[in-house]
């Protein structure tokens, strides 16, 4: 991961999490810089990034300051964030995968129909483990076109391919639609997530969208029970 796209998400993330408070002024480029030993070049285009995606705003000769957001922008900004994947939400931990199946299948009638493709359509079928700090946090089951996501090999299923996508593919992860259950764990899954028989973990079923419109990912994702949390925003009309 570039290191500014690393310092936009460790401050995305504290916005979020309210570390940093609406209209609440940030530390300067220079304390920024010193806190992660970065330039002023690389804490300035991670700032930018913050500003393009409306989270922060810099106010000339006073500095800058948390954007003060709406319930929709707020909520567009939680959904977006989870949308980021494993690496970006966990900003400043260590993310790795254990790589279970890594295949180019032809689309099951289900994928194609989620990825809006020709069924039969060959589509890489990845099938990993997520550990945070050396932890198993969550299985996940994933297909992407193969002529969309073109040139994926393992050794970038085995760190983070939404970086893959954004960084090395140049194209933009816009948004996704996921419905959320609750069932028990699988005998595999159990063993793989170091969970016990019966221990009840979270499904999240995807599909993911650039900023094109075109759907790039569908995936079935098993979360560990102590792990995994869902931020929302309810609003009453």
């Amino acid at each position: 991961m570039q290191k500014y796209n690393y310092i936009a998400g460790v401050v995305r993330k504290k916005i979020i999490d309210g570390d940093y408070e609406i209209n609440q002024k940030l530390p300067s480029e220079k304390e920024l810089g010193a806190e992660f030993s970065a330039s002023k070049l690389t804490i300035k285009k991670a700032l930018d990034i913050l500003v393009s995606e409306g989270l922060i705003i810099k106010r000339r000769g006073a500095g800058t300051f948390v954007k003060s957001l709406s319930v929709d922008e707020m909520e567009r900004l939680i959904i977006d964030n989870q949308m980021r994947g494993t690496t970006a939400f966990n900003p400043g931990k260590t993310v790795t995968s254990k790589v279970l199946d890594f295949s180019v299948i032809p689309a099951p009638e289900k994928v194609s129909k989620k990825l809006n493709i020709a069924e039969k359509s060959f589509v890489y079928e990845i099938y990993r483990v997520r550990l945070v700090e050396e932890q198993p946090t969550v299985m996940e089951k994933m297909y992407m076109p193969i002529d969309l996501i073109v040139g994926l090999k393992k050794e970038d299923i085995e760190g983070s391919i939404y970086e893959y996508i954004e960084e090395k593919l140049g194209l933009t992860i816009q948004s996704g639609h996921r419905t959320i259950t609750v069932r028990k764990v699988t005998d595999f899954e159990a063993e793989e997530l170091n969970l016990e028989q019966g221990d009840p973990v979270a499904v999240a079923e995807q599909t993911g969208y650039l900023s094109t419109g075109v759907p790039f990912e569908y995936s079935i994702s098993v979360h560990r029970y102590d792990q995994f949390s869902v931020e929302m925003m309810l609003t009453h009309n």
